[in-house]
Parts: C-alpha cells; structure tokens; sequence
C-alpha cells in the first residue's frame, strides 16, 4: 500500500526538487502539492511544473482538502506560514515534516503542544551527511577539552534568506550539548559579529553567501598547536529531497511525537 504525500511549498526551489525526486521511492505517492493562495503556479499539474512528467495533480492552496487525502505532509514552504501549516496538520491528525528554516525561538513551544498530537519532525537539514556530521560535532566537542575554541562556518547561495543558516544553528547546539551548554550558551555568539577577544566557551559563526552554492558546513576545533576540522558539502540539492522524503515515510508510520532525523538514521542507539 502507498504512503500518500502532500508537498507544501511545491512551487519553491525545494519542493521542486521534492517532485522531481518522489519518482525514486516506489512506495510513495504525491496525493497533494501546496503552495501559497497568491502563487502564478497554481492550476498547474505538479509534475510539469518540476520540469518532468504530468502526474495529475494540480498545484493548491488548499492544504486542509488536501490533507483530507494524505498520510503525511513535507513543508519546505516559508517560515511565517509555519504556524498555520501546522495548526492544519494537527487538526487534520496528519503527521509533519517540517524542512523550512529560518522561524522565530517562540515557536518551539508551539510545536511541542503540536507533537502530542501527531508526529512532529523538524529538520534544518535531511542529508544523511549532515545528519551524521551533527552527531559526531557532538561527539568531537564532549571528546576534546573545554580549551578548544568551536567556529561554525557556513556558506550558501546569495538568495538564502536565514543567516547563519538552521544547519549551522543545528551544529551549534549538537557542540553545546557535547559541552555541557544549553542552547542559548550554544547560539549567543550567533546575533552579530564578535568583536574584541573571544569570550571562553563561546561558539563562533562565520556566514558566506554567493552565487548558486547550494551549502557548505565547516565546524572547526581550535586547540594549542593542533585543530580539527569536520565539513560537508552539497553538490546537489536531491539529497535533502531523499532524506526528506525517506524521513516522510518513516514518520508516517509513528505514533504522536517529537522526532529528529537521527531517529530515522540511528535506529538501534
């Protein structure tokens, strides 16, 4: 029996992507595209607007029709339409993978109110890569000595709204939670550029953005003497579409929650 999928923000960049990559997993299938009420690309069949073969659905705005026929929702849409996302997968009992970025703090608490009701994912990035880079920065930063400084460099394309990035954001906080900081410890250093001597304990964030460069994450361990440096690089932007989408079908399948790609990825831990 096929997992039936709604794609929220269908017409963007991402969703595209998801489109064109859902032919890859048999199991699946697209039973909604959503994308905003004032969106050119409404009307059009889904398929033809990622560039490949019709697949008989049409583009939305109609989100809780179409999750009157799903299994489970991906939102790569925008952050402001988060909140009303959400509140129309909770009310529909739909689970949600949500892989936009780039939403305020407060809204933690919303989704945790939302997570005792359906599956609730969310992700700043769904590359197996990353996912595997944010545990072992963890893992690197309770290893090594206090004494090593922590840099996050981030680079991504001169459209990207959100800087520094939910990615470098996600490995700061795995490197605070390996040191023993909360989160705020681990995100203080994230609001502007640092000036003067470093602060001890504190993570650095260095962003770059420009051209088409789809995301590039360097986490860099500064001792005396020595440092170490774990990165990853996306050459192509279909591996978030199939980590979001193996993501998609995994949590189609759990109870009420709040889940993380490593659930999917570190099963046995």
């Amino acid at each position: 029996m096929s997992t039936r999928v709604v794609i929220i923000g269908a017409s963007g960049r991402m969703g595209c992507t998801l489109l064109r990559t859902a032919g890859e997993f048999p199991e699946l299938r697209l039973s909604g595209a959503i994308a905003s009420a004032c969106s050119t690309a409404l009307g059009r069949d889904a398929g033809e607007l990622a560039g490949g073969a019709p697949l008989g659905v049409a583009i939305s705005a109609d989100l809780p029709s179409a999750l009157a026929a799903a299994d489970v929702a991906i939102d790569f849409s925008h952050a402001d339409a988060t909140v009303e996302h959400l509140a129309a997968c909770e009310a529909a009992g739909i689970p949600l993978l949500i892989g936009t970025t780039g939403f305020a703090p407060d809204l933690e608490r919303r989704l945790a109110a939302a997570a005792r009701h359906i599956a609730l994912l969310v992700a700043a990035n769904t590359s197996l890569g990353v996912t595997l880079l944010v545990e072992l920065v963890r893992t690197a930063a309770e290893a090594l000595p206090g004494s090593f400084d922590i840099e996050i460099l981030e680079t991504h394309h001169r459209l990207k709204r959100d800087a520094p990035s939910g990615t470098a954001l996600a490995l700061a906080r795995a490197a605070g939670e390996g040191r023993g900081q909360s989160a705020e410890q681990a995100l203080a250093g994230a609001g502007a550029a640092r000036a003067g001597a470093r602060a001890a304990g504190q993570i650095g964030f260095a962003v770059r953005r420009g051209g088409d460069v789809i995301g590039e994450h360097e986490v860099r361990f500064f001792g005396a003497g020595e440092s170490l440096e774990l990165a990853h690089r996306a050459t192509d932007r279909a591996i978030f579409a199939r980590g979001a989408l193996t993501a998609a079908l995994w949590l189609a399948q759990q109870p009420a929650g709040r889940y993380f790609m490593r659930d999917i990825f570190f099963k046995n831990q």
